[in-house]
């Protein structure tokens, strides 16, 4: 897998990019070894709630979502991408 993070107007913490690191290593397995995965995120404005939007894009499938927390909008999109990796499976 081949994984790159982009922090837009935001500093990543470190925390948060081993966070994304341990999800992706699980979600792996719906993976080939050589898909190429983005992942994008966003403060879209510091001062409201819902604010952290991320993007995630693999093997030709996308998922957007905008949470409250980074983490949750990651558990998000990966939640909607197993599922279009499902219905690809099964298609």
């Amino acid at each position: 897998m081949n994984l790159t993070i982009n922090a837009v107007n935001f500093e990543m913490a470190e925390k948060l990019e081993q966070f994304i690191e341990k999800k992706m290593n699980r979600f792996e397995r719906h993976l080939n070894g050589d898909d190429k995965v983005e992942i994008r995120m966003n403060v879209i404005k510091p001062q409201t709630n819902a604010n952290k939007e991320v993007k995630i894009r693999i093997a030709g499938l996308f998922a957007e979502k905008t949470a409250d927390s980074f983490e949750e909008a990651i558990d998000a999109c990966l939640a909607a991408l197993e599922g279009q990796l499902e219905k690809r499976k099964n298609a």
